[in-house]
C-alpha cells in the first residue's frame, strides 16, 4: 500500500509575528499605502468607533480593501514599539493606549499644566503685541480703545509676554514682547509662521466661549482713564 505522506505543517516563530506586519506593509501598492495613511488618520480623529462599512462608504473605496489595510494596520500597532493601539470596539475600529502603559500615561497627565484660557480681552491684546512688537501700553490702547493693565498683568504672570525696556519717548513707557513660552503655547516655530490678521479674526471669533475664561474678570479702564501700571 502506497503511504500518503502529509506535507509538514509550517512551524511560526515568535520573530516571524514580529516582521509578518512590516513585511505586509512593505508588500502594498503605493495607493494602498497612501490609503492606509488615510485610515490611519481617521481612526485617530474620531471618537466613535467607525466600521470598516462606514469608512469603505465615506471614502468610496471597496470595502474588502479597506478591511485588508485596517487588519494590517491593527497588527502594526499591536507590536511593542507602539504606545497606542487600533482595536475593534462595539463594530468598529477605535485608536487608545495600550493598557500596559495606562499607570504611565495617566501619571504623566496629571503632571501637565492647566490647558491656557484667555479672555477675548487678553487674547486681543496679545495678538497686538504678537504683531506690533515692541510695543507701548499706550500703543494698545490706541489700537484697542481700551485700557488693560490687569490683562498686562496677566499675560505677563503667564509669561506669554515680557517687558523689553522702555521706548525713547516722552515718560519713557515699557514696551512689551511676545516670549519662547507664547511660541510654545500656539505651535508656532517663529514669528513668520503668526496667522494672518483675517485669520486670527477667526482665531478671536472661536476664542469666544459661554464659559468665563481665565481672567475674563479682568478689569479694563475706559479710554479717558489712566491705568496705574502706564505711569511709570
Amino acid at each position: 500500500m502506497e503511504e500518503t505522506q502529509t506535507e509538514p505543517q509550517e512551524t511560526v516563530s515568535a520573530e516571524d509575528l514580529l516582521t509578518r506586519p512590516a513585511e505586509q506593509s512593505q508588500a502594498l501598492s503605493s495607493e494602498d499605502v497612501t490609503l492606509r495613511a488615510v485610515l490611519e488618520a481617521i481612526v485617530y480623529v474620531t471618537e466613535e468607533p467607525l466600521s470598516a462599512e462606514q469608512i469603505a462608504d465615506a471614502l468610496g473605496e471597496p470595502r474588502d480593501r479597506v478591511e485588508k489595510l485596517l487588519e494590517i494596520l491593527v497588527a502594526d500597532f499591536d507590536q511593542p514599539e507602539h504606545g497606542v493601539t487600533i482595536r475593534q470596539v462595539a463594530g468598529g475600529y477605535k485608536m487608545g493606549t495600550k493598557a500596559e502603559h495606562h499607570e504611565r500615561v495617566r501619571a504623566f497627565v496629571k503632571s501637565l499644566r492647566p490647558p491656557l484660557k484667555l479672555s477675548l480681552p487678553a487674547l486681543e491684546t496679545l495678538a497686538v503685541i504678537a504683531y506690533k512688537q515692541p510695543v507701548t501700553a499706550p500703543e494698545i490702547l490706541e489700537i484697542r480703545g481700551v485700557q488693560g493693565a490687569g490683562v498686562l498683568k496677566t499675560l505677563l504672570d503667564r509669561k506669554l509676554i515680557a517687558t523689553a525696556g522702555r521706548k525713547n519717548v516722552i515718560g519713557k513707557p515699557m514696551q512689551y514682547k511676545t516670549t519662547k513660552e507664547f511660541l510654545v503655547q500656539f505651535g508656532l516655530k517663529d514669528l513668520s509662521e503668526l496667522p494672518t490678521l483675517k485669520e486670527f479674526d477667526e482665531i478671536r471669533r472661536l476664542a469666544v466661549s459661554d464659559e468665563p475664561a481665565e481672567g475674563a474678570g479682568e478689569p479694563e479702564s475706559a479710554p479717558g482713564e489712566k491705568a496705574s501700571a502706564e505711569k511709570a
